[in-house]
């Protein structure tokens, strides 16, 4: 005979783990998700990305995941917010520039998380059931299958908006091949006629409808390859990893509730000019739990130079010294934003003083030479 299980039971077991919610819903196809997945990849709006795109049905259908899948056991792990309002304003002139991260890198909530989503697994396995975790990776679009489960709604700034936790969680699964009686009901749409996020957003990456257009998107941009598009760099401001604005603009998140962790234990903000002095070897060491395009340390140093010239400062001698290492680096990627940074902070000198073969060598799709006739330069007269 089948055990059916309480969702209470698996709360109880949630909660003493660290979760600060769990709900369960069956592995029936969301196809809503599904099609606004594929929509928005005909558009275009995805800007490359792979993940629950590269297969939409596969990440919609819980019961892909493994034949026999019954249940599916969804666990949020709240984070802690960052500590000021809107934290991108620019670096203040004889400061030395700082990066700001996204709060949910700064601790090690998804090594909580998966805790917690451990135990709850234990558990229905001591019962004899087949379980499977799933978090942070493509196989199921985690927002879909937690709205759901009735964790929350899908906000108009993409998040999953918990009427208590807000947006600032971590999302989990347990796919089981249980069955789990669950009287969860789907949350009903809490934004109502609020658009502070798509009014707000620096790039306009949020339409009134809440279909995220990537291509403008700060938080995917720095992770994406290649240059960092020039119309967004001084939207930028000084993000060096990931944007919060959406979720700190909106107004679910208002509330004051106690986190369900300490204090985070990464950096807040990152010192640019030491980020840009440090060798890849350490710089993967301390920044590789980040999403990095191909792992390539390159591109910390692209987003840290946009940073750079954000800044405003041009009084450090220091800010000189790594301008001329980034302009004399191996990767053309480097140079590129490097030249960029140099004329944002005044500092044209730091470019002409270049060989241009220097400047130009190892650049086969031209970055370089585009950047420099920006500026106005030309590599055959010099200036």
């Amino acid at each position: 005979m089948v055990r059916i299980l309480n969702l209470e039971d698996l709360k109880q077991i949630g909660r003493q783990a660290g979760l600060d919610d769990v709900a369960v819903t069956g592995v029936e196809p969301i196809l809503e998700a599904r099609h606004a997945i594929e929509e928005r990849k005909a558009l275009g709006l995805h800007a490359g990305m792979t993940f629950t795109f590269g297969n939409p049905e596969r990440a919609t259908n819980p019961s892909l995941l493994f034949e026999g899948a019954r249940s599916v056991v969804v666990a949020l792990r709240r984070y802690a917010p960052p500590t000021s309002s809107l934290n991108n304003t620019l670096n203040k002139d004889h400061a030395s520039p700082k990066g700001t991260v996204a709060a949910y890198v700064r601790s090690e909530e998804y090594g909580s998380l998966r805790k917690g989503l451990e135990a709850l697994a234990e558990h229905l396995t001591l019962l004899g059931a087949r379980t499977e975790i799933v978090m942070d990776d493509n196989r199921l679009a985690d927002r879909a299958v937690a709205a759901q489960a009735g964790l929350g709604w899908l906000g108009r700034n993409t998040m999953l908006l918990h009427p208590k936790l807000g947006s600032w969680t971590v999302i989990g699964s347990v796919v089981t091949d249980m069955p789990i009686k669950s009287e969860s009901d789907r949350v009903d749409d809490g934004c109502g006629s609020c658009r502070r996020c798509s009014e707000d957003c620096p790039t306009g990456a949020l339409d009134e409808f809440g279909v995220l257009d990537a291509n403008k998107c700060l938080a995917w941009l720095l992770q994406a390859k290649g240059i960092f598009p020039r119309e967004y760099r001084t939207a930028l401001g000084n993000r060096l990893y990931g944007c919060d604005d959406c979720q700190l603009l909106c107004p679910i998140n208002d509330n004051e509730l106690n986190v369900s962790q300490d204090p985070s234990d990464r950096e807040s903000h990152v010192d640019i000019v030491k980020l840009l002095g440090t060798p890849d070897e350490e710089l993967m060491e301390k920044f590789g739990h980040w999403y990095i395009p191909r792992r390539q340390p390159s591109y910390l140093r692209r987003n840290a130079l946009v940073v750079l010239g954000n800044s405003g400062n041009r009084d450090d001698p220091e800010i000189d010294r790594v301008l001329r290492e980034c302009l004399n680096s191996d990767e053309a990627l480097v140079r590129s934003h490097a030249v960029w940074a140099a004329f944002r902070l005044n500092k044209k000198h730091l470019v002409t003083e270049q060989h241009p073969a220097s400047l130009l060598r190892d650049d086969p799709e031209g970055i370089v030479d585009a950047e420099l006739q920006e500026w106005g330069i030309s590599m055959d007269s010099g200036v």
